[in-house]
């Protein structure tokens, strides 16, 4: 007996909801909305308000695409994504699909931004680039289905 989760017949709709309709547009209005929500505080500074944003979205997205496994939809009988990663279900796991290149756009972006509104600060470069390092380097395709010292592996 096969359980069909989706309302559309997807056995999986973790795998395809990041590329529906409108949901890109979510995703920056949503990263604008905590970035305007951090400069209305005001005892943080501009540089400040972009460190936190950059390093809060990338945060949430290591936690959410790459540290968290499995598919709440999922039943027992379907074993095919519960060893997965969310980033490594997107897209049925094809590489380099539209919804996985704007995925690792908006953190190389975000970046972008964030360096040039810091004025290229020393502390505030070296944490932004760090964390983009750690959240861009699960994405390459030689990370596919890769755990790094056993670290999420169960």
């Amino acid at each position: 007996m096969t359980v069909i989760a989706g309302g559309h017949g997807e056995l999986n709709p973790n795998s395809s909801w990041l590329g529906a309709r409108g949901m890109w547009l979510a995703y920056f209005l949503g990263v604008l909305s905590a970035h305007l929500i951090l400069l209305s505080v005001p005892f943080i500074s501009i540089s400040m308000a972009w460190t936190l944003t950059n390093l809060m979205h990338n945060a949430a997205h290591l936690y959410f695409l790459h540290i968290i496994k499995g598919a709440p939809w999922y039943s027992i009988e379907n074993d095919t994504g519960r060893r997965l990663t969310h980033w490594e279900q997107i897209d049925d796991g094809e590489q380099f699909t539209s919804t996985r290149k704007f995925l690792t756009a908006v953190p190389i972006a975000l970046f972008l931004l964030t360096c040039l509104y810091t004025r290229n600060d020393n502390e505030h470069f070296i944490a932004n680039f760090i964390s983009l390092v750690i959240v861009t380097l699960p994405k390459l395709p030689q990370f596919h289905g890769v755990r790094l010292f056993n670290i999420n592996k169960y």
